[in-house]
């Protein structure tokens, strides 16, 4: 069961880096106050989809991070300056548990 994690893993992690850059991409924008409405409902899909898969590969705190910056994306407003070191923090603290993860 392990290594078929292990080769599921290795196979959805292109992908779940993407989605971890639209987040980084998504957080910079919103520092820089230059968020469109297209980055935000990027940054709400790729959050969604993390939430989703990185519970799989038994990253509850990624989940968690995840749907927390999927719930800050849903608001109808486009987050403000002020979200952004905690968008930053969750998009840096989602990437380690990646490049972590894929190490073991």
């Amino acid at each position: 069961m392990s290594q078929a994690m292990g080769r599921l893993w290795v196979r959805f992690l292109p992908e779940i880096r993407a989605r971890v850059a639209i987040l980084e991409a998504a957080a910079e924008a919103v520092a820089a106050q230059n968020l469109t409405l297209s980055d935000q409902e990027a940054a709400k899909a790729a959050a969604h989809k993390l939430a989703g898969v990185l519970g799989t590969f038994d990253l509850a705190r990624g989940t968690d991070l995840a749907r927390e910056l999927e719930a800050t994306y849903s608001r109808e407003s486009v987050p403000g300056r002020d979200s952004a070191k905690k968008l930053t923090s969750a998009a840096v603290d989602l990437r380690a548990m990646i490049e972590t993860r894929k190490s073991m």
